[in-house]
């Protein structure tokens, strides 16, 4: 069992799991410590209040929330702590999500809740977006964060380079090929 998190991560249901790896990896990357629990909003009221207060009482800083459907999960975390929520809307069979990101990015004010896009870059954007709410205050993060986006520049122009060295057709071929693996 965890006695130490810097950021809180509660999803609805255990489904959501899959997806919030991704935004774990992030966290792992920047060795931040997380918990992680299970508590529905409809269903188990008081299991969330204990989550909730559990990870305070561990220094969490953040609560990454993510939810489908009717997505309460955020907005009942964001009225039960003081601290920053970010809420991470669920890719749903039936609205593709768009119900979640409704439900989480319109709250009523005074309960606010950060909301993230849809599905997996949304939930990799909960850790970044956790990550630097936290180095406001933690020069170490700050220059992780500066190096990580550098990385990502970086990405984007070897990408070019490889465009311009192959020609369209070429690189969007092999874009193509890759995709379909």
């Amino acid at each position: 069992m965890k006695t130490k998190a810097d950021v809180a991560i509660i999803v609805g249901s255990g489904s959501d799991l899959a997806l919030v790896s991704e935004t774990i990896k992030i966290l792992d990357e920047f060795k931040l410590f997380y918990s992680v629990n299970i508590a529905s909003a409809h269903r188990t009221a008081e299991h969330l209040k204990q989550c909730i207060s559990r990870a305070e009482s561990f220094g969490a800083k953040i609560f990454i929330a993510v939810a489908g459907m009717s997505a309460a999960l955020p907005g009942v975390i964001a009225s039960e702590t003081i601290f920053p929520v970010i809420g991470v809307p669920v890719e749903c069979k039936h609205l593709a999500g768009f119900d979640a990101l409704l439900s989480i990015s319109q709250m009523p004010k005074g309960v606010p809740v950060a909301t993230v896009a849809v599905g997996e870059a949304g939930a990799i954007n909960a850790a970044i977006l956790a990550v630097q709410i936290i180095a406001v205050a933690n020069d170490d993060l700050k220059v992780k964060l500066k190096s990580y986006k550098i990385k990502l520049a970086e990405l984007v122009v070897k990408e070019d380079i490889k465009l311009q060295k192959d020609g369209f057709k070429k690189y969007i071929t092999n874009i193509s090929g890759l995709r379909k693996k």
